[in-house]
């Protein structure tokens, strides 16, 4: 699993496809926290509001690297379509902590803060809260489901919008929302980690219904 890990971040690094959702990352977080002088709470905020996008474009894009006949025999040689899946999805995850490590530590340039443990441990769960909601979007919309992927980025852009508008359903939002109005980082730690677990279980929820999908077309 490792080296079939290391096999599609090494293909996805060579072909350079994820140098748009990058600077798109990197382009958001500096418009959105240059000069900021606020609490943190907001600024990771709009910087876990950057992750979500950026997130589905690169699983999207992950997916997307291997015309289907070369993802056939990289299926047999991984033993199985969930391997390949879940290799995916870990690959997917480890560019988005690198882009987890720059919305960490940019704000702190662009801005004037004096940051806490507490900070950085709320702006890392609120990032991975987004990243998640992010690659089950780009799971789900990937063209393992659709075919035609014009379906697939309208579906994307509808999920993307109910995830960052749907007031208390969408764990994004509330999230968001939570955040936008917080002072203290140790105070909201708490709530914010418990929307990372659900944000998990939808991750996990979309892995396994992509699978499914997966088997029935095969």
């Amino acid at each position: 699993m490792i080296a079939l890990v290391r096999y599609m971040f090494t293909v996805l690094l060579l072909s350079q496809r994820y140098l748009a959702p990058l600077l798109l990352f990197l382009g958001l977080v500096a418009v959105l926290t240059s000069s900021d002088t606020g609490p943190l709470t907001a600024t990771y905020a709009s910087v876990a509001g950057a992750m979500l996008p950026c997130s589905v474009w690169l699983t999207m894009t992950l997916i997307g690297l291997e015309d289907q006949a070369h993802r056939s025999i990289v299926v047999v040689s991984a033993g199985g379509p969930l391997r390949v899946l879940l290799a995916t999805v870990g690959t997917a995850a480890t560019w988005c902590l690198l882009l987890l490590s720059a919305g960490l530590v940019l704000p702190l340039l662009f801005g004037t803060h004096t940051p806490g443990l507490a900070d950085l441990a709320l702006g890392t769960v609120a990032q991975l809260t987004s990243a998640c909601t992010g690659m089950a979007i780009g799971v789900i919309c990937s063209r393992l489901v659709f075919r035609r992927q014009g379906y697939a980025l309208v579906l994307a852009l509808v999920l993307l919008l109910a995830m960052l508008l749907g007031k208390g359903v969408s764990p994004v939002n509330i999230m968001l929302t939570h955040l936008q109005n917080a002072s203290d980082s140790a105070d909201t730690l708490a709530p914010t980690g418990a929307l990372l677990a659900v944000t998990t279980g939808i991750l996990a929820a979309a892995v396994a219904m992509t699978h499914a999908i997966i088997c029935r077309k095969a």
